[in-house]
């Protein structure tokens, strides 16, 4: 679900990596204008405002919609149309397997590719118009009204969340600086050292770098932080089972007593162990262990056919001998029962 304010924060969905210098992810990636993102990235529809800068290659699985003034310092691979605004430089190879308008004076190094139309013009103005809608949608409080424009102008039909980047952000190996907040997802692996007016880190995730933020600062469960987490002016809430390699600085500290901190704890105000999960959206991942496990608690007596197992009704097997050699002692036959069952050996050598 996109969050109230979809341009004015960066969002890194569920399961994001940097893998070899490409930025990859499952769902759309927008990117607001005059930003800079050292990777190459790798989605399914992807969106950039002007005067964005790629230090990689693009491969979107749905449209590219690449505004006037872009730079693309590699190939751009895309599954369906592709829309370029006006001096848009490509520096590499441009293959659209669908249709293809495009601006103006684009320059592209290694010549292009289109299965379906090729129409000159300049369509990427619209990106623009999309951008500042959504900016006065929010400020006048239409949330609602601008999330159902944002998922028409992506894929509607598609479960996972886009990533969004805010307009001047820089992302590299080296550091991811925006000035807003940002909300990095579960089992994410990321790459640098996060900069943000506050900072959430979700479950599972692994980031090489530090987290600095001026606000508050949350990192979930089973989440490593190689480096250093520091906080200005707020809170830093860490969870169970997180683990930090480096040092901890904030005005207050919430620490989960199941938590790992190699480096110094520094500590303006006050400091508190806790038990909490420290994040508010549900925990999926706890959620099916333990569906899992009430399964398998329903399912510990019941044998291959369904039917209840006696096993576990039957009294241990201890208990099961004396009992019996009970019953046996407390029921000895009367003579004449005894007599009845003996077979006399004159009757058995005349058979």
């Amino acid at each position: 679900m996109l969050r109230s304010t979809p341009l004015e924060e960066l969002v890194i969905p569920d399961g994001t990596t940097v893998e070899e210098h490409d930025l990859v992810t499952d769902g759309d990636v927008v990117v607001g204008g005059q930003s800079t993102v050292e990777f190459g990235v790798r989605g399914n529809t992807v969106i950039a405002g002007e005067r964005t800068r790629f230090g990689g290659h693009i491969e979107a699985e749905g449209d590219c919609r690449l505004d006037m003034w872009c730079d693309v310092a590699a190939d751009v691979l895309v599954g369906e149309d592709a829309y370029l605004g006006e001096r848009v430089h490509i520096g590499g190879e441009l293959k659209v397997a669908g249709d293809l308008d495009i601006g103006d004076d684009v320059d592209i190094d290694d010549g292009f590719e289109a299965n379906g139309w090729i129409v000159i013009r300049n369509p990427m103005p619209t990106i623009v118009f999309l951008f500042v809608y959504l900016s006065h949608l929010l400020r006048i409080g239409e949330e609602d009204a601008a999330e159902d424009v944002l998922a028409a102008a992506l894929d509607a039909d598609r479960d996972a969340q886009p990533l969004l980047v805010p307009r001047g952000t820089h992302v590299s190996d080296d550091a991811w600086r925006v000035s807003a907040p940002a909300r990095i997802g579960d089992d994410c692996r990321l790459h640098g050292n996060l900069r943000a007016e506050s900072l959430t880190v979700g479950r599972d995730t692994i980031v090489f770098g530090s987290l600095r933020a001026k606000d508050d600062l949350t990192v979930g469960r089973a989440t490593e932080i190689k480096g250093d987490v520091t906080t200005r002016n707020g809170t830093v809430s860490i969870g169970p089972g997180v683990h930090v390699w480096g040092d901890v600085a904030a005005e207050n500290v919430r620490l989960h007593e199941n938590a790992t901190v190699d480096g110094t704890i520094r500590v303006a105000d006050e400091m508190e162990m806790h038990t909490d999960s420290v994040l508010d959206d549900a925990d999926e991942a706890a959620e099916a262990m333990a569906a899992v496990a009430a399964d398998l608690d329903e399912t510990a007596f019941v044998d291959s056919d369904g039917a209840p197992d006696r096993a576990a009704d039957e009294p241990p097997e201890d208990e099961a001998d004396s009992s019996s050699s009970s019953d046996e002692a407390g029921s000895t036959p009367s003579s004449d029962e005894a007599g009845s069952e003996t077979v006399s050996p004159e009757s058995s050598s005349g058979e």
